[in-house]
């Protein structure tokens, strides 16, 4: 068995009991918060000063929360986060922090009322997009655009109850918004209707609050089923079986050698170019010797597995248990499935020697800024993550440098280089250097 260090990165060298640590933490965080109600979860960038007018905004938001009856939950540091709960603590407010122990790194602000340690990354992410009433988003950088794309995907997915996601600001999110309605619905399909009306804009938290107020409360209910994460106070049977996903995950990963990760929508048909292309990688990867590890499913996914295993190559697959059935494709020779979201995102962000990213929805983009955080905070290695397709992508990188790098200051200028673009199988081996 293989354990995993504080990130959402796999440790060959830690010790086995690292798995029984996240084990308690994951039934400490679901008895916590099993005690909140009407939580409102406020996410945003921890580098956002206190002269800064979002920070002003996420004050006032608290407070709004604070006199509306609303729980105010947020990561219990800095920046966003301190403001909304400065707000919610100087008006009467239950404000609730879940922090990360590295105090080095960030520390916990001194506006809570109640607050979680988490000693691993991947605990506390799952505790911070657990069911709330609302999320809503102000601008920050890559840790703050992986909250914003798990809580999408796992609303889509059914994982997370239907609840607004509301973007504050809207000339920082505007572009952003763009590329999801060009690029992501308009161009590839990786979306619906259903799936963009879930994000509201707001440009005032008096807007926001609007939204908010015409919320009900989620109904905790407790039943043999992964998608339910609430907790009573007995140890709950979902953490055994949390604890056989990390134990079978980490087998299986031990045994499958030097790989490429390809991630991608599974939305794109044989005849599309990007699934050519994709076809085309796996089979230059699998030449090379190298194996492939997708999320094991159709589109993307099943042309980077077929060039694999036509030329003899491991491939390899990690999908979702979906109404109790599987969809791996058909070449994938090695496969495990997954009824937890955040196990299998664990598994498939672990470092290999390479991570390429085809155009994809809110599953893919999910997937590439939690792995550019992990690597931005030094959590994991700096490997090559490369982005495939320019055409697709460039919306979404200038967004980056116009908004995030330029404009509020939440990525630094070396952030900008964690990635590269490439336009064919060729450009990608080249930067991959294999």
């Amino acid at each position: 068995m293989t354990p995993i260090n504080r990130g959402s990165a796999i440790d060959l060298r830690g010790s086995a009991w690292s798995v029984f640590r996240i084990m308690a933490e994951f039934v400490e965080g679901y008895q916590f918060l099993s005690q909140l109600s009407r939580q409102v979860t406020v996410m945003g960038s921890a580098r956002t000063f206190p002269n800064s007018p979002y920070y002003l905004a996420a004050v006032e938001m608290g407070k709004l929360l604070a006199k509306n009856k609303f729980t105010v939950l947020t990561g219990g540091g800095p920046g966003i986060m301190e403001a909304a709960n400065r707000g919610a603590y100087e008006n009467g407010g239950d404000s609730v922090g879940i922090n990360i122990e590295l105090p080095h790194e960030q520390r916990l602000n001194p506006f809570i009322h109640k607050s979680l340690g988490c000693y691993y990354f991947l605990t506390r992410k799952v505790f911070l997009t657990a069911p709330a009433q609302a999320f809503v988003m102000f601008p920050g950088g890559f840790g703050t655009l992986d909250e914003l794309f798990e809580i999408l995907d796992q609303i889509r997915s059914g994982m997370l109850t239907r609840v607004p996601v509301i973007l504050f600001g809207k000339s920082y999110w505007e572009p952003l918004i763009h590329f999801l309605n060009n690029n992501v619905f308009e161009r590839i399909h990786a979306l619906t209707d259903d799936d963009m009306s879930m994000v509201f804009i707001a440009d005032s938290p008096e807007e926001a609050m609007d939204i908010i107020r015409q919320t009900k409360p989620i109904e905790k209910v407790c039943s043999m089923d992964a998608r339910q994460f609430c907790s009573d106070d007995a140890i709950n049977w979902r953490v055994f079986r949390i604890m056989a996903e990390l134990v079978e995950g980490f087998e299986f990963l031990q045994n499958i050698g030097s790989v490429i990760t390809v991630l991608g929508t599974p939305r794109v048909k044989l005849e599309s170019s990007y699934y050519k292309d994709a076809y085309y990688l796996g089979q230059a990867l699998g030449k090379k010797n190298l194996g492939v590890v997708t999320g094991g499913g159709a589109g993307i996914a099943e042309a980077a597995n077929k060039g694999a295993y036509e030329t003899g190559a491991g491939s390899y697959g990690m999908d979702m248990w979906v109404d109790r059935q599987e969809r791996i494709n058909p070449y994938v020779t090695k496969s495990r499935n997954f009824y937890f979201p955040f196990t299998r995102k664990l598994m498939l962000t672990t470092p290999s020697k390479g991570f390429v990213f085809f155009p994809g929805g809110y599953g893919t983009l999910n997937n590439c800024f939690e792995l550019l955080t992990l690597i931005q905070t030094g959590k994991i290695p700096k490997i090559p993550v490369v982005l495939y397709g320019k055409e697709f992508w460039e919306p979404l990188l200038l967004f980056i440098k116009e908004n995030q790098f330029e404009r509020e200051h939440t990525i630094d200028a070396e952030d900008m280089n964690l990635y590269h673009i490439a336009d064919t199988p060729e450009e990608v081996m080249k930067i991959l250097n294999v």
